[in-house]
């Protein structure tokens, strides 16, 4: 157990098609003190879209987190009261994505060649809600890499009152790399996020990129404030369970989070939800384990699918592993 773990935060970082509100239920069995993010949605459909169906949630998913894409200040300002008025715990603004399409409307990592663009951004939608406004950014872009450059972009949203920031630990490249290349091609430079903590000392530094193990969450705990985990949580999302050590508590086993899953699936069967595109989400819940392959066998490429077979695919398993 780390003794200032109640000044720390561990998160799941936002996903596209990956932390939807039924992924982030499923993560919340695992461990009550996970931060959860929505994947990141534009202003756009927030504002000319289904906004009910995109910012819905189950009450549990709380502390929540609700990512913006966007870049002007009306929009990205009315998004945030909408946010608020959802009831979500923080609003946090995109500064990392590097894909082409979000580029095309000035969404993501393109902003930190605009430190004053994402400033006026926090100052009027801070100013607009009682909620904190966070902003996830890379350690740079393309030849704009050096640590300076990050320095700099930092303390001008700092100025403008963003208290905490999620850094990506890698440069994001864009034009050459796709997102999944830009995930792991360029190089982590932890030390630089560390560096960023001991000369900012007031901010909330939190570290992201390449972290997969739980002793690799500890030791960054202890040079940051908090530790985002993106695609580990999800393709062996046990390790959130695993987790509980740094609150020094016991994690539930996967027998206890399958019985509170059940009754929230019958729920969305109840509601009309398709259970294929539900039971995505829970793929690697026996990663590593004996009968692995054949649940996700089970729960995938199928047209139609009941809880009752899911249960009994996950019986089947439990069974060779007693302990799990």
């Amino acid at each position: 157990m780390l003794d200032n773990i109640k000044d720390k935060r561990f998160s799941i970082a936002p996903m596209i098609d990956w932390t939807t509100t039924d992924y982030r239920y499923f993560a919340r069995l695992f461990n009550p003190y996970t931060y959860l993010y929505t994947e990141m949605i534009s202003t756009s459909a927030i504002l000319h879209g289904n906004t009910e169906r995109l910012l819905r949630y189950h009450a549990d998913e709380h502390p929540l987190v609700l990512q913006l894409g966007g870049a002007d200040i009306d929009e990205m300002t009315r998004c945030a009261e909408i946010g608020q008025q959802y009831g979500f715990d923080e609003i946090n603004i995109n500064v990392g994505c590097p894909s082409d399409r979000v580029q095309h409307n000035k969404i993501g990592a393109c902003l930190m060649a605009e430190p004053n663009t994402v400033a006026g951004l926090v100052k009027n939608m801070q100013a607009a809600v009682d909620i904190p406004i966070t902003v996830k950014h890379r350690i740079g872009i393309d030849d704009f890499d050096s640590y300076e450059f990050m320095y700099d972009f930092v303390d001008t949203v700092a100025q403008a009152g963003c208290q905490r920031f999620i850094v990506h630990a890698r440069t994001a490249w864009l034009q050459g790399l796709s997102p999944k290349q830009n995930r792991e091609i360029p190089p982590l430079r932890y030390d630089d996020v560390y560096r960023l903590k001991q000369e900012f000392p007031s901010l909330f530094i939190e570290i992201n990129g390449g972290i997969t193990t739980i002793e690799e969450i500890k030791q960054h705990l202890s040079h940051v404030d908090g530790v985002m985990i993106g695609r580990a949580a999800y393709q062996n999302p046990y390790i959130m369970a695993e987790a509980m050590c740094l609150w020094g508590q016991t994690p539930p086993t996967r027998a206890q989070i399958l019985t509170q899953l059940y009754p929230y699936l019958e729920q969305q069967v109840a509601n009309g939800e398709p259970l294929p595109s539900i039971a995505r989400h829970f793929l690697g819940l026996f990663q590593g384990l004996a009968g692995a392959r054949k649940w996700r066998q089970a729960l995938s490429g199928k047209q139609k699918l009941s809880v009752e077979e899911i249960q009994q695919a996950g019986d089947r398993v439990l069974a060779l592993n007693p302990e799990a």
